[in-house]
């Protein structure tokens, strides 16, 4: 498999002349072949009408069909692993082992979501049955359950070539609900987005799907993303990405005649707080741990702990003291892309200038695409009192904040923007003190970690990827991670006064599917009457 530089539009391709970009090797400095072509403004028109086209037919298909397709999907990608993983290892200079670990992320992502999809548990499918002689007035029968919007855009993220992009938790969650998805590829790995989208195509055309079920655009700057946003057919959007460009398009969306959702997944400072008793019960393994939460991919993941926050003893100076010394140690490693790599060195230069923060440590980071761990400290005063202090800087940074009390921690964690995480360390007599910190951490971030790391976003029913804003567009009100993910993408119908033959099959009184449903207040399969 190899890329040829087109959009994906339906099973055709676009036959615009737009602006031409190429993919760049971090690694090497040097762009890489082919060429590939912005969509034009008639490519968003088409791509938008085909998934219009095509949204009445998945929104009548059954669970055991969306399985099916999704299914489909994350066997492609593992058939075409090597050549997914090649083009991957060249556009984004990550290892090996870890870009074929988050193909099979991904692909047990689809099953997971092809699982719900197959169970309707995500369906939330009510009945309440008619009582025709009740006083004063008898009550109809009326019967609920999530529908799906229609067509939803969908931005890969530059971290996350396969996780968080083409065949990625948004695109799969909405494929799930039955909303035909157009990719907006990001442009430093589309080679990566073009293969990932011939295997969707691949399983849209095997499983008998409309054409417009999926679409993939390229684009070299933020023109088509704005238009797929604005066009009056798209009815939601889903971003990964920086707060600017997440914050440009929730407005756009907000903006229109018809306004839509866009769940933008933005900034994140993950605070970790460590607590007197876990350094002094294990302070060279939380050095380690902390270290390896931080450096993992260059620091370059959406839960980076980017703000570690202690109360000054002793003790805490020296694994502070040692701590530093670990990253000082750390060779340079290669980011994702040079505006990355720019954007870094901007605002860690930025954060050096700021009264009252000290480098805590610093690596020396000498090639293009390269970087090296630039840590800080402060006081919690100077903290709560600098708006700055408190945004994300993406990559191997983070501030170490310096509490005289536990008064002052609670103050920190009080002052504190939304993030997707918040930890807490603790020692073993600590634990049962922290409620009050845990309930202020439980109104700042969607995920609190306990005595672990915030890096690593296991896929389950159960987890929750998302938190208040910054963190999120949406207030944290939902979860790009997990099966709850699927309620994003659908709203609530009701149908009042149906007769049963006319009802979708999930809502009838026989239930032909076989779904979890709740009856009069009680949760069953069992059929009506």
């Amino acid at each position: 498999m190899k890329p040829d530089g087109g959009s994906l539009i339906g099973f055709g391709s676009s036959g615009a002349m737009g602006a031409s970009f190429k993919a760049f090797d971090p690694a090497k400095g040097t762009p890489i072949e082919p060429s590939f072509l912005s969509a034009s403004a008639a490519d968003v028109a088409r791509a938008a009408e085909l998934a219009a086209a095509a949204a009445p037919a998945l929104a009548r298909l059954s669970g055991a069909a969306r399985g099916k397709f999704l299914r489909a999907i994350a066997a492609n990608l593992e058939t075409k692993v090597d050549d997914l993983v090649a083009r991957a290892m060249q556009e984004t200079a990550l290892a090996e082992t870890r870009l074929r670990g988050e193909v099979a992320r991904t692909a047990g992502q689809l099953r997971l979501y092809a699982e719900s999809a197959e169970r309707g548990d995500w369906l939330d499918a009510r009945i309440e049955t008619a009582l025709p002689e009740r006083k004063p007035l008898p009550k109809p029968d009326h019967r609920s359950m999530m529908r799906p919007l229609g067509p939803v855009v969908v931005f890969g993220s530059s971290n996350f070539p396969f996780a968080y992009s083409v065949a990625g938790g948004d695109t799969a969650s909405a494929l799930a609900t039955g909303c035909p998805v157009i990719v907006k590829a990001h442009p430093a790995h589309p080679g990566t987005s073009e293969l990932t989208g011939r295997l969707i195509l691949h399983a849209v055309r095997d499983c008998g799907l409309p054409e417009g079920t999926f679409s993939l655009l390229f684009d070299a700057g933020f023109e088509v993303g704005q238009a797929l946003v604005q066009h009056p057919l798209i009815k939601a959007a889903g971003f990964t990405g920086s707060v600017k460009g997440g914050r440009a398009l929730t407005d756009l969306g907000a903006a229109r005649p018809e306004p839509i959702p866009v769940y933008a997944e933005m900034g994140s400072v993950n605070p970790v707080f460590i607590l007197p008793g876990a350094i002094g019960e294990r302070a060279a393994g939380m050095v380690e741990g902390l270290y390896a939460s931080a450096m993992l991919g260059v620091g370059q993941f959406c839960t980076n702990p980017g703000l570690i926050v202690l109360q000054r003893t002793p003790a805490a100076e020296q694994f502070v003291k040692d701590l530093a010394a670990r990253l000082a140690a750390t060779l340079e490693g290669v980011m994702l892309t040079p505006g990355i790599r720019k954007s870094f060195v901007a605002h860690t230069t930025a954060r050096a200038q700021q009264p009252g923060v000290k480098v805590l440590a610093q690596g020396n980071a000498t090639s293009l695409c390269s970087a090296a761990p630039v840590w800080f400290e402060t006081e919690a005063m100077v903290h709560m009192g600098n708006p700055s202090l408190a945004a994300e800087i993406f990559g191997p940074s983070s501030l170490v904040v310096w509490c005289k009390d536990r008064a002052e921690m609670l103050a920190v964690a009080t002052h504190l923007e939304g993030s997707l995480t918040a930890t807490v360390h603790v020692g073993t007599e600590e634990a049962k003190d922290q409620n009050d910190l845990i309930e202020i951490l439980a109104t700042k971030a969607g995920r609190i970690v306990f005595n672990a790391y915030p890096t690593g976003v296991e896929v389950s029913h159960a987890m929750v990827h998302g938190g208040p804003y910054p963190a999120t567009s949406d207030g944290g009100r939902t979860t790009s991670v997990g099966t709850r993910a699927l309620g994003r993408w659908a709203r609530p119908v009701c149908y009042q006064g149906f007769a049963d033959g006319l009802l979708p099959a999930e809502l009838q009184n026989a239930n032909p599917l076989g779904v979890w449903r709740l009856v009069n207040g009680e949760l069953t399969k069992a059929p009506v009457g």
